[in-house]
């Protein structure tokens, strides 16, 4: 009451209102009457708010009363408030991802269809257009057709018609894009397959070549241990096959200068004069020269002497189960029974055999399928002396040729001499034939009875005596013209194998014997693919004169030396050339093995140093010099970095009277 009464007019300012009134216009006491107005509603504005306060502190003082008896009650639905305001601000986050959803697939769909219209899309967009996502309006065009008197559905419906057209003309130009795609993808698959075939071929030919060098390898190496005096069986059976079709003269000039000449004998008996060891040695040498043979009738040769090396070795297993005369009785009846008969004839035997087993007799089948077993064996030998013949017909043709071209040399020559004879007037006389070998007899010793052994009366020998073969003279006579027809016939004679001698106290070979053996087996042992030999001596410029030589006689020692040459495939060698088009052959190492058996001082080893010559930088010298006897050698090798280390080939000794130096050139390999 105190604060109404302090707000209320006082009688002067009621005076002056009243006298203000009057004054006033009639506006501005409107003005007035609107102002008391609203000092009317503060004044219960504020009363009301003061009201509002009083409740609200009442209405706190009460909360804090109850406050301790629900405290428990907000605990225990505090959790699961938080649950629910967790599960809505999930639901939110929701409802956020579904718009972004379909928002990006609203995007998606414009983007869409604004690139059926174009080629380019906002992530293929070579031109960087900023309105690419936008559809373009052309306003001139539409301010044209405006003033041409074109209405606005005309306008849309021709742009309809032409957007059309150009839809159906973009959905042609890709139908033809994917066609071209795929014809192009067709196109690669049929040249990578076409690849693939032509690289197919190339490797058959590689293999191939590789199976002919390899062949020609053997050949070769049947060569050289036939006339190296150390042939083997397989070696002669080559040399034979070699015959089958005519040589050219070139090779048959060849293997006539280095003296080589078939074996008349049947290839097949070559089997009867081996040891077991040799039999299975020979039946291996034939299953390789089968891995590498190209032409039918050489396969053929091999396949029937394989069925004949392995009947021979049935043949050393059953003597070694059944015993040598079991054995050899068996084989004497077959051999009796199927021996000279033709190939057509034994075809014809094989079928009644088959027949006969075939029919379900009471026979001795054990018989009989051993029986047709040997036929096949025989029919192997049948078809092999076939080719021998051939073998024979065409070599002596070729001798016949060639001692016909011999003769008309020999007649020209003869012809020649007897013009020039002629044009000089020499006249000379034939001498008269030798008769003093026609009527030279030769004396004989006359028979006398002394020269034989005495007789031996036959019941005085043991009963294991008795029961030997007793051969007459002509028998004996007989038996040994065949064993020696047989000997000079081929050409193949196997070594005897002579029993182990008695162990005996044998000396120490000497030093010179073991530097023999060792240039023996370093001559002998074959070349790598990627060596060669090197064996030429470079001439010493100045010889130097040795104070020994009063009592020694200087001499050259023997020596065995290899170069290893290859390709080296640096950056250049890789640009320019293929495995089909090789580089030159570089060298890349030496192995010099110097023999020095005789050596007076055997505790200095022999030294060697390399020389280098003035204005040659391509090549240098290596000097080897020893002791008395031997005189001083050298070779020209290639100027370059030797590899001293052991892993890398390198090797320096002397040993057994052999000196060895073996080094590769060091490779560089350079870094960007």
């Amino acid at each position: 009451m105190g604060r109404d009464r302090s707000r209320s007019v006082t009688p002067d300012r009621r005076d002056r209102g009243r006298y203000r009134s009057r004054s006033r216009s009639p506006r501005e006491r409107e003005r007035d009457r609107d102002r008391r107005k609203d000092s009317r509603r503060y004044d219960e504005d504020d009363n009301d708010r003061r009201r509002r306060d009083r409740h609200r502190s009442e209405s706190r003082d009460r909360s804090r009363s109850v406050d301790h008896k629900s405290r428990r009650r907000r605990d225990r639905s505090g959790s699961s408030e938080r649950e629910r305001k967790k599960r809505k601000r999930e639901k939110s986050e929701e409802r956020k991802a579904r718009k972004a959803e379909k928002k990006r697939a609203k995007e998606e769909e414009e983007a869409r269809r604004v690139a059926e219209l174009s080629v380019y899309s906002a992530t293929d967009n070579p031109f960087h257009d900023v309105n690419l996502d936008q559809q373009f309006r052309w306003h001139k065009k539409n301010e044209k057709e405006r003033k041409q008197g074109l209405s606005l559905a005309e306008a849309q419906r021709r742009d309809a018609i032409r957007k059309q057209e150009a839809k159906e003309e973009l959905e042609r130009l890709n139908r033809r894009r994917a066609e071209r795609e795929a014809e192009q993808r067709l196109r690669e698959e049929e040249e990578m397959r076409m690849q693939r075939m032509a690289e197919s071929v190339q490797m058959a030919d590689w293999m191939a070549k590789e199976e002919d060098f390899q062949l020609e390898q053997e050949r070769t190496r049947a060569i050289i241990r036939i006339k190296e005096k150390r042939a083997k069986a397989i070696d002669f059976l080559a040399l034979n096959l070699r015959y089958v079709d005519p040589v050219n003269e070139e090779e048959d000039d060849e293997l006539t200068k280095e003296g080589l000449e078939i074996d008349l004998d049947e290839p097949y008996n070559i089997v009867d004069s081996l040891t077991p060891q040799q039999v299975e040695e020979l039946h291996d040498d034939i299953e390789r020269y089968l891995s590498l043979e190209q032409s039918d009738t050489a396969i053929e040769f091999w396949t029937n002497m394989m069925v004949v090396t392995k009947d021979a070795l049935e043949r050393i297993k059953a003597s070694q189960r059944m015993g040598a005369e079991a054995a050899a009785a068996v084989e004497a009846d077959i051999t009796a029974l199927l021996q000279g008969k033709s190939y057509d004839h034994l075809v014809q035997l094989q079928r009644q055999i088959q027949a006969k087993l075939s029919s379900g007799e009471p026979i001795d089948v054990e018989y009989w399928e051993g029986l047709l077993k040997k036929l096949l064996v025989w029919k192997a030998k049948a078809k092999l002396k076939t080719l021998h013949e051939v073998v024979v017909r065409n070599r002596l043709e070729q001798l016949r040729k060639r001692q016909r071209d011999e003769a008309l040399q020999a007649q020209e020559e003869l012809l020649a001499g007897v013009a020039k004879s002629a044009q000089r007037g020499d006249v000379r006389g034939v001498a008269p034939p030798d008769t003093a070998e026609q009527n030279a007899a030769e004396e004989v010793e006359p028979y006398d009875r002394s020269m034989s052994p005495p007789l031996i009366d036959i019941r005085k020998l043991h009963h294991e005596e008795r029961q030997i073969d007793i051969l007459t003279t002509i028998e004996d006579l007989r038996y040994l013209m065949q064993q020696r027809r047989a000997v000079s016939g081929t050409r193949f004679i196997p070594k005897t194998v002579e029993a182990a001698p008695e162990q005996q106290e044998k000396e120490a070979p000497s030093n010179a014997d073991l530097a023999e053996a060792l240039y023996r087996a370093e001559a002998e042992r074959e070349l790598d693919e990627e060596e060669e030999l090197f064996n030429v001596e470079e001439s010493i410029a100045r010889p130097t004169s040795y104070n020994w030589e009063d009592k020694y006689r200087p001499r050259k020692p023997r020596y065995f030396n290899r170069v290893h040459t290859g390709y080296e495939w640096n950056k250049y060698n890789q640009t320019h050339y293929d495995t089909d088009n090789p580089p030159p052959k570089v060298v890349q190492g030496y192995k010099f093995n110097i023999f020095y058996p005789d050596l007076i001082d055997k505790s200095k080893a022999p030294t060697y140093k390399i020389i280098k010559e003035p204005g040659n930088d391509e090549t240098v010298l290596l000097h080897f010099s020893a002791g008395p006897p031997y005189e001083d050698i050298a070779f020209r090798i290639v100027n370059r970095d030797w590899e001293f280390s052991h892993k890398r080939g390198f090797r320096s000794s002397f040993d057994r009277g052999c000196l060895s130096l073996w080094f590769n050139f060091r490779r560089n390999f350079y870094r960007k």
